[in-house]
């Protein structure tokens, strides 16, 4: 079954709700304005009128009851429907998805499917939803707002330089990093970025995987000293970072590598 099967027929009840409501008012200003001038006659008219609206609007709460109860959401969530919907949304509202049931990578969200509760985990964050549709588009709206905020691409670039050279004498001691250029994994330098658990609730590693994808975008290629970067795959896929590339698609990286200043033309972002 698809949501939507279920949810325009309630939509529309829903409207006939809201007519009723709004004769509702109407007829009982007629019922104030009669009762305040002493129109016995049309006050009596009206309050049949409003009776007739109430027991019309009981009928309908009666049908939007049984369409809600008719509607099967946890069989839904479960039988693959809600995932099989999910995803050709995504398609259709280009938002990039992967993964298997009951977990998905919806950059730069993470989501996984409750079926048992009817619920979904957006980064952690529950949110019942049962309308793919709707999730699918809020999705992409709060993506969208995440993408528009303000991003100092060189800010970020020198934070990593910087966590990248302090890692470096912590691996290799006393070696300058502005002199060699080595391979660092993106993970590493994250994690000493973020080095208490209460800050990676605040910024977690999807987090730090959009801000990649934001500086990839950017353009920018040199940190303020003017080194150049270089952004690559790590041997093993628990190391690998994705994300999506300027053209929106999806670009494994797993390490980072500076390179000094009198190496020229040897480092540029990787395109697609």
């Amino acid at each position: 079954m698809d949501y939507e099967e279920f949810y325009q027929p309630f939509k529309q009840t829903g409207k006939s709700v809201s007519d009723n409501q709004q004769r509702q008012q109407t007829v009982f200003k007629s019922i104030s304005k009669n009762a305040e001038k002493g129109d016995l006659k049309s006050l009596s008219k009206d309050l049949a009128a409003l009776d007739a609206l109430i027991s019309e609007y009981q009928s309908y709460l009666t049908e939007l009851r049984a369409q809600a109860c008719g509607f099967d959401a946890k069989a839904y969530m479960q039988n693959g429907d809600f995932v099989k919907q999910m995803l050709a949304y995504c398609a259709d509202y280009g938002v990039d998805a992967i993964g298997e049931y009951p977990s998905y990578e919806i950059f730069p969200f993470k989501v996984k499917i409750d079926g048992e509760n009817q619920d979904v985990y957006m980064d952690k964050k529950k949110v019942s939803c049962a309308r793919p549709q709707y999730l699918v588009a809020d999705i992409k709206q709060n993506k969208e707002k995440l993408m528009k905020a303000r991003f100092y691409a060189s800010a970020f670039l020198n934070e990593l330089a910087d966590a990248y050279d302090k890692l470096i004498k912590i691996k290799r001691y006393d070696t300058d990093s502005k002199k060699q250029s080595f391979k660092l994994l993106l993970k590493d330098i994250y994690y000493f970025m973020t080095p208490m658990q209460r800050f990676r609730r605040d910024y977690d590693l999807q987090s730090f995987a959009l801000d990649l994808a934001r500086l990839y975008a950017s353009g920018i290629e040199q940190t303020s000293d003017g080194r150049q970067y270089q952004l690559g795959p790590a041997r093993g896929q628990s190391q690998m970072i994705r994300i999506l590339n300027k053209n929106g698609e999806e670009w494994y990286i797993g390490t980072i590598e500076f390179f000094p200043k009198d190496v020229e033309d040897t480092a540029s972002t990787e395109s697609k």
